[in-house]
């Protein structure tokens, strides 16, 4: 709950821009070809930056920046080479009369997009923005909970994780900055949904990739998010909030060429159960303390370094529903977070480009089940570097990037106080290296291949990843796209601290398949993807299907990397902006036929995260005269696999289905001149009783039978007010003499 923080800079992203005035640069001018014609459909936009415009159907444009000091404009086009114009941005308007050069078999429009939703400035001509993800009712401004409303993925209750097409939460990476994130969920136990640790307006651009991916991604078989935070803070700026479950502070500011940011937080959700009834019966209510530190610093007229570092403690406890025990289960949580995120980028020569990061992550977690306790802790240093050439030729670019990981990770386990204490853990190291370039074959085709190679200490063992994909321009805002390659993934942390033992164990695989036809048009935008997915080489481990304790077997010769299964179906997204004025909608639509052998199951089966049918109706409304925005999520899932031992077979219950009518309201408004955002927001409105699953008691009763409850929420709805007040300052003129 403490990442509801990024509703405070709502009011920087709905379209209410004349309440808080900027200073800025007006750009405008037109675009022409040798001969002196208009070209419409240029994209001209300042570089390192996602402010630009697209020019009309007589060759102009017209944007605003408030960018300052020495930057570069750029204009592209397919098939005309691109251009670039040195400008010194000083406040004042310029105008521009471009020429392009026409050339054959460009790269340009035609871009890769199989298995790919880009969440970015609106300018991108991308499916989904960050202002999508921030006012998305149901989502409650979490990453994981807006991106649960497009295609391909399964809404889990009771996880608030990605599980995508077919895959297991683990399955999926992200990334911020390009360096992956070893902890991007705040803690949680079984049954209690997680929330991602960021907030989405960290970030200029979420890419979200159900398959197919670029060989820069490495660890995931199923998805890759990647998060692109943003360079300089655009202006200084304080924000205070007052939530129905906390409070949170924030400060930028802007100096010349560097920006500071503080944030903290405090959530406590103790007075909100003390008002709305729970079903379960908390101990200590969820509370979190946090805080975060972002430094930003341009470099020359193109570099940049950042500096992100974050600390969050969070603590809860509670009696869940449990049939082997009277009043309930006791769980109770601890967990301490510190994360710190460095990255440097800067152009080099002859075209070349280096982006280069190292990131620190410190998490340690105790979890107390009834008498036991687990304390688990894990510490990471990964560092990557990326050399990237876009304009050695028109027709071809090329990646080169390496990437090394230190991870340690230790288990204290106790079933009772006075009981034996098991010790386990590994200490991994695992470097890789890929390759990849972007070749463009004609005007309209357009491939990308590339490689990642990888290596585990604690496995022992290389893999050789190849991947290739190709676009085709059918017409103008239509193309097909095509994506293959093979995927590895080192089993998870709860297997390597004993499997590691085993000399069999092998890297997880997944090999994919996908077909993509996207059409982006008069602000529509259609997609259909068909995919297929092979597993091979899951690890599996024999143990009892209902445990006491949760632990895996001790034993290594238990595992082996023997599992296999498959995920196959089609994915439909339609959004529509023009049609209603001020009203923008999308549907989703994911069907999915998965099974797999993997982990405990004694056979191939449909996986207990899967749901066959997947719907998600989002829409979101502005109502211009009333200054307010309101919102609406409709969400529903087919029933989910689970195991009741009751019964004979494996996976063979049904949960009834998942249905979800979330609603939001935005109001701004003004207190002493600062914007104020007034807001609502309530899911499961109409109070659904969904079932997630089953929880069922390891051994059985007098009668013979396994007594089972249901797992469900918390409660039947979530309700949530806040008055998020932005005090804004206008920031100094980007120049070296500038105040500070």
């Amino acid at each position: 709950m403490n990442r509801l923080l990024p509703l405070l800079l709502l009011c920087l992203l709905l379209p209410t821009r004349h309440l808080a005035a900027q200073t800025a640069t007006l750009l405008s001018g037109t675009v022409r070809d040798a001969a002196g014609q208009p070209l419409p459909g240029a994209n001209v936009f300042l570089k390192t930056t996602f402010d630009g415009a697209t020019t009309d159907s007589l060759g102009r444009f017209r944007f605003d920046t408030r960018q300052r000091g020495p930057l570069t404009l750029l204009v592209t086009l397919l098939g005309y080479q691109p251009q670039e114009q040195a400008l010194v941005l000083d406040g004042q308007p310029r105008r521009l009369s471009l020429t392009l050069k026409e050339v054959r078999n460009q790269l340009g429009d035609v871009t890769i997009t199989a298995g790919s939703f880009e969440a970015s400035d609106e300018k991108r001509s991308t499916v989904l923005t960050t202002r999508d993800i921030v006012t998305t009712a149901g989502a409650l401004a979490d990453v994981n909970g807006a991106l649960n409303t497009l295609p391909g993925t399964t809404r889990v209750g009771d996880e608030g994780r990605l599980f995508v097409r077919g895959g297991a939460a683990g399955e999926t990476r992200q990334y911020l900055d390009g360096l992956p994130l070893q902890s991007p969920y705040n803690a949680a136990v079984s049954g209690v949904p997680a929330r991602g640790r960021f907030s989405p307006n960290l970030f200029k651009g979420t890419v979200f990739s159900t398959g197919g991916y670029s060989a820069e991604y490495g660890q995931a078989l199923s998805a890759v998010v990647g998060l692109n935070s943003y360079d300089l803070a655009e202006e200084t700026q304080t924000g205070i909030s007052l939530l129905s479950v906390g409070l949170s502070f924030s400060h930028q500011q802007r100096f010349a060429r560097s920006s500071v940011a503080v944030t903290g937080d405090y959530v406590n959700l103790q007075p909100y159960y003390g008002l709305v009834p729970q079903q379960w019966g908390w101990q200590q209510a969820p509370r979190s303390a946090g805080g975060s530190l972002a430094l930003r610093q341009r470099t020359g007229e193109a570099g940049m370094l950042k500096v992100y570092a974050a600390l969050t403690r969070s603590a809860f406890a509670l009696r869940q529903p449990d049939p082997a025990f009277a009043g309930g289960r006791p769980v109770a949580l601890r967990n301490d977070n510190q994360y710190v995120n460095t990255t440097f980028r800067s152009p080099l020569t002859r075209g070349w480009s280096v982006q280069t990061g190292l990131a620190g992550t410190r998490d340690e977690q105790l979890v107390r089940p009834d008498e036991q306790q687990l304390r688990e802790r894990e510490q990471s240093l990964v560092g990557r570097v990326v050399f990237t050439n876009d304009s050695a030729s028109a027709y071809w670019n090329l990646k080169l990037g390496a990437e090394a990981l230190g991870q340690r990770y230790q288990l204290r386990y106790q079933a009772a106080p006075e009981a034996e204490v098991v010790r386990a853990g590994f200490d991994e190291g695992r470097v890789a290296a890929f390759a990849e370039s972007d070749v463009a074959f004609s005007n309209q085709l357009v491939a990308r291949a590339g490689g990642r190679v990888e290596y585990s200490r604690v496995l022992g063992r290389w893999n050789a990843a190849p991947r290739l994909a190709l676009a085709y321009q059918l017409a103008e805002g239509n193309q097909l796209s095509g994506a293959w390659g093979y995927f590895y993934q080192t089993p998870a942390n709860d297997v390597l601290r004993v499997g590691q033992y085993n000399p069999a164990l092998r890297f997880e695989r997944a090999a994919h398949y996908l077909l993509t036809y996207q059409r982006i048009k008069d602000q529509r935008t259609l997609r259909a993807e068909a995919y297929h997915k092979d597993y091979a080489q899951l690890l599996r481990y024999d143990a009892p299907l209902l445990s006491t304790n949760g632990l895996l077997p001790l034993d290594p010769a238990a595992y082996h990397s023997t599992g296999r299964g498959y995920a196959r179906g089609v994915d439909l997204f339609w959004r529509d902006r023009k049609t209603v004025k001020f009203l923008d909608y999308w549907v989703s639509y994911g069907l999915v036929d998965t099974r797999r052998q993997q982990r405990l199951d004694p056979q191939r089966a449909v996986p207990t995260f899967a749901a066959r049918h997947n719907l998600s109706v989002v829409g979101k409304y502005w109502m211009h005269k009333l200054h307010t925005q309101v919102g609406a999520t409709l969400s529903y899932g087919s029933p989910r696999a689970y195991y009741d031992p009751n019964r004979p077979g494996y996976n063979q219950g049904r949960t009834p289905s998942y249905q979800d009518l979330s609603l939001n309201l935005s109001y701004l408004t003004t207190i002493r001149k600062n914007l104020t955002i007034v807001h609502l927001s309530c899911s499961n409105v109409l109070g659904r009783d969904n079932v997630f699953g089953y929880r069922y008691a390891a051994v059985p009763d007098a009668s013979g039978r396994y007594p089972g409850v249901a797992v469900t929420p918390s409660a039947p709805r979530m309700l949530f007010v806040g008055l998020l007040i932005s005090i804004n300052k206008q920031r100094p003129a980007d120049t070296e003499t500038a105040p500070d």
